[in-house]
């Protein structure tokens, strides 16, 4: 006799980590590390863990957790923007690198979300990536280096520092690099020379602004509030750029700007007001993108080879692999000022 429906036992679903993250009201990565009794979990919140694991039946599959710490062939890289073509040059740099080496990449694009950003270098722990690549989104805290650490996974932090080091960062000298492309527009004959990236950008928008300043305060140059242009740090962030500077009561005839996609879409918004770029009014920009060269006019560019970047950051990681117990080090770019058109002279 077949037992009736509603007497069939019923199946009691698997409880997972994020079951338990949910009820304690903490991260995936948090309830990972009290799991794994990491010290860097404050003892309140680590007993909250596991009363909210014991409440829901949680049991910790030690050995599952264990296959994952052994080693793989896979590389996570996590990139900050891709609509920047900066990030996807150093992305494509990065992968022929580590193809080379017999690596395969797991790449992730965050679009600037912290969230997003923290939901993907857990999944890349638990995917049990040999090594990751990180260029962090705008505000990332430090302690999101915290389970990278606890969990023994080898880091290369790009572009954008974090906290006070402890990990490999490979990046670029700044603030050399702004100056250079100030200096060069001071010489050009420019005196009322404005600064376009965005405020509160972090480490890398201080360090360029720095040289900007630095630029400007050695040639004795006055540098109003109201040069330091807040925009974001895209192609229409660019155009509203120019938008504020040409309603100046005293509007420059210049300006440095923060990267190149902040330039190309400046050269836009000047273009279709009538004004020539490198005659009416000259621009620089910042990354030495490939598209720089095929703009018009051509852009004057500070140039840190963002494919060779890419290079140092997965050469900066197989180093990491072949010697996990060495000492963090760091690689900045030389940058190089390549002239071209846009930055003419003042008309």
């Amino acid at each position: 006799m077949q037992p009736a429906k509603n007497d069939r036992p019923s199946i009691r679903p698997s409880v997972t980590i994020t079951d338990v993250a949910k009820r304690a009201s903490v991260s995936k990565s948090t309830v990972s590390l009290v799991l794994q009794d990491s010290p860097l979990i404050a003892r309140e919140t680590a007993e909250r863990v596991r009363q909210a694991a014991e409440a829901l039946g949680y049991v910790y599959n030690r050995r599952a957790a264990d296959l994952r710490r052994k080693s793989s062939n896979v590389i996570g890289i996590v990139i900050n923007d891709l609509l920047n073509p900066f990030f996807a040059e150093m992305l494509v740099g990065m992968e022929r690198r580590l193809v080379d080496a017999g690596y395969i990449s797991l790449m992730a694009h965050t679009g600037e979300r912290l969230d997003v950003q923290e939901k993907v270098l857990t999944s890349m722990r638990e995917h049990n990536a040999a090594g990751l690549i990180l260029c962090p989104a705008f505000n990332t805290p430090p302690e999101v280096l915290d389970a990278i650490r606890a969990a023994g996974t080898p880091l290369v932090v790009t572009v954008r520092p974090l906290g006070a080091g402890g990990f490999d960062f490979v990046g670029a000298d700044h603030e050399r690099g702004t100056r250079l492309a100030t200096e060069h527009l001071i010489e050009q004959g420019h005196e009322r020379i404005a600064f376009l990236g965005r405020i509160g950008g972090g480490p890398v928008y201080e360090r360029r602004l720095a040289g900007y300043r630095r630029a400007m305060q050695t040639r004795r140059l006055a540098v109003p509030t109201e040069m330091i242009v807040d925009i974001a740090l895209s192609r229409e962030g660019g155009r509203d750029g120019v938008r504020q500077m040409l309603a100046m009561a005293t509007k420059p005839t210049a300006a440095v700007c923060y990267n190149d996609i902040v330039a190309f879409g400046a050269m836009s918004e000047l273009g279709e007001r009538g004004l020539m770029v490198g005659r009416d009014f000259s621009l620089t920009g910042f990354d030495g993108v490939m598209a720089s060269a095929h703009t018009n006019p051509p852009l004057t560019t500070v140039d840190v080879n963002p494919g060779e970047l890419g290079k140092a950051a997965a050469d900066a990681l197989l180093e990491r692999l072949a010697h996990p117990d060495a000492r963090p080090v760091e690689y900045l770019a030389e940058p190089k000022l390549v002239v071209r058109q846009s930055s003419g002279r003042p008309s």
